[in-house]
């Protein structure tokens, strides 16, 4: 009789079990942990996606003007950048945007100290600018990047001009983007 009684004292446990109220959803994984990415924290496996090869490709030219001058990168780096929360914050920081800008270059790096610091550059894409003022980068994982160059008068004395310009891949198509 006593076996009756612990087994029904068994299934009585297992049923006040599975009837308790659970205490929620585990809290988040800390920061850099495989959890959820936030704008303020860098994490190098929030840019995975952009080490991908793909398809995609972005084919760019500088037509920047202000006023009468006319601008050039002929020569100058163009760097190409993968979304992330934290690049997100740190092009809004630096260029007082997320989508698109053309500010004095002196404006951007005065700015820099206060943007969030990390090591991404193994995850940067570089090219130089053709004498026509062209770029090019291939290759590219779907996505949204953030293409990045300086541009400088064609003559006079004008400003160098930091020119940023957020561009999506989708589809493994070529996107043409004009800064």
């Amino acid at each position: 009789m006593s076996r009756i009684r612990l087994l029904s004292a068994s299934a009585a446990l297992l049923l006040v079990a599975a009837c308790a109220p659970t205490l929620g959803p585990p809290p988040p994984p800390p920061p850099g942990s495989g959890g959820p990415a936030t704008a303020g924290v860098f994490r190098a496996e929030d840019f995975s996606w952009s080490a991908v090869p793909g398809s995609g490709r972005v084919d760019g030219r500088l037509t920047f003007k202000s006023g009468q001058t006319r601008y050039t990168c002929t020569g100058a780096g163009v760097v190409l950048t993968p979304e992330t929360p934290w690049t997100r914050r740190r092009m809004s920081i630096l260029y007082t945007s997320a989508e698109r800008a053309a500010l004095p270059a002196d404006e951007v790096r005065a700015r820099t100290p206060s943007a969030p610091s990390g090591d991404y550059s193994a995850f940067v894409k570089r090219t130089v600018c053709d004498a026509n003022s062209a770029f090019s980068f291939s290759g590219l994982a779907n996505g949204a990047w953030y293409v990045i160059t300086v541009a400088k008068p064609v003559s006079g004395s004008a400003p160098d001009i930091a020119v940023m310009r957020r561009v999506e891949i989708r589809g493994g198509r070529a996107v043409k983007v004009e800064l």
